[in-house]
């Protein structure tokens, strides 16, 4: 079983797909963890740390920058396929929703459905990527998102608090729309919402994973 684990920057993602994968391996259920991009693995992981330090030379467009996602993934393929063979569940921190999610913020509106269905079919068709047998949104208000961002450990990347696609609150807020939107709609196959936030503060992680276990 494929289990992706989505959401905006700072959503929680790292930390709830792998207090997911241990309570799974707690309940004798074998579990394992992979996270897109892989910057230091892969040739479009590379491009994309690139990208997203602010060092390319000219501005990518949201086309390419989906084929570098893709890429990643795809290079990855072998690997993810390996973990599935190996594993009763593979949890992913981001996958193919990412893609969609991000690229259909950065192009205008009216370009947003026919661009979605394009990086679907890239991933899925042209790259041979399974698709996920459940994606899972967690729902993270912008403002506990950013202040989440602000304690990461340091990235490889960049020595900046915040990344190009971090930095642009306006883009992340339209990257929250389009997640409520393709999980409202089980785009593409089976969603799931979890709400990350109570009383203006984040859930614990073992609370938020036990949520998404319990939807397996």
């Amino acid at each position: 079983m494929l289990v992706a684990i989505e959401g905006g920057d700072g959503a929680g993602k790292a930390t709830a797909a792998a207090e997911v994968a241990r309570q799974l391996n707690a309940a004798g259920r074998t579990a394992t963890v992979l996270s897109f991009p892989r910057y230091a693995d892969t040739a479009g992981g590379w491009a994309l740390g690139e990208m997203l330090g602010g060092r390319l030379p000219r501005e990518v467009s949201p086309r390419a920058a989906a084929v570098l996602y893709a890429l990643d993934r795809m290079e990855s393929r072998g690997k993810l396929l390996a973990a599935a063979d190996a594993h009763e569940v593979v949890v992913l921190d981001r996958y193919i929703a990412s893609n969609l999610a991000y690229q259909a913020a950065r192009g205008p509106a009216d370009e947003a459905p026919a661009l979605m269905r394009w990086i679907w079919s890239l991933e899925t068709e042209q790259f041979a990527l399974p698709p996920p047998d459940l994606s899972v949104y967690l729902a993270t208000p912008v403002d506990v998102a950013r202040r989440q961002i602000a304690m990461k450990r340091h990235r490889d990347y960049t020595d900046a608090t915040f990344d190009v696609n971090e930095a642009d609150a306006a883009l992340q807020a339209r990257v929250r729309d389009n997640y409520t939107a393709l999980a409202a709609a089980d785009y593409a196959g089976r969603w799931a919402t979890v709400e990350t936030v109570r009383d203006g503060t984040m859930r614990a992680p073992g609370e938020i994973a036990a949520e998404i276990v319990g939807t397996l």
